[in-house]
């Protein structure tokens, strides 16, 4: 006879069987969702300055400073299997001494329930666009991207390019003022 013990092992196992087959049901039913939509970014001051790098040899490196709006309706990207995007804008570019540099310039997580339209002005870089040495002066084709990492409640974690980016210039001489 099965005992009290054997009949809840039993009842948990088949719990959890069915569980899982819920959790994959949630999984399949998004994951092959398009997650990208249309990315707005327009930047309206770019400064560089040439700066003592204290993280290695005793060398001057450049260092960026960005000044963009970004306008987004990220609301298409939610659904029930949807709990959080983490956005961030990366900046790439080549140099002589790297054929790819990235950059992540700024985050944010925008949780579900919250404000789904960005329409962020006057924003600043939250982290330095340092480069290695000095391959941001006179470089002509530094690509700004949004992009983000779905979050879900069940499935992979997709990483997704915004459809829409900026290829700018940055600026042949340093500045010599002492603020941004």
């Amino acid at each position: 006879m099965n005992t009290v013990l054997s009949r809840a092992n039993s009842l948990f196992a088949f719990s959890l069987s069915v569980m899982a087959a819920l959790t994959f049901g949630c999984f399949v039913t998004t994951a092959f969702k398009d997650r990208r939509v249309p990315v707005d970014i327009h930047v309206s001051k770019v400064m560089l300055k040439n700066v003592d790098d204290f993280t290695g040899p005793r060398e001057r490196s450049d260092l960026g400073f960005l000044t963009f709006d970004i306008s987004a309706d990220l609301e298409p990207i939610f659904d029930w299997n949807v709990k959080q995007l983490f956005l961030y804008l990366s900046a790439e570019y080549a140099t002589k001494s790297n054929s790819l540099n990235q950059v992540v310039l700024w985050d944010r997580i925008v949780l579900r329930g919250e404000n789904t339209k960005l329409n962020l002005r006057d924003m600043k870089s939250k982290y330095f666009f340092f480069d290695d040495g000095n391959g941001l002066r006179s470089n002509k084709n530094v690509t700004l991207t949004l992009s983000w990492n779905v979050v879900p409640n069940a499935g992979i974690l997709p990483l997704v390019a915004g459809s829409g980016h900026i290829s700018l210039p940055f600026p042949d001489q340093y500045e010599a003022t002492k603020s941004y």
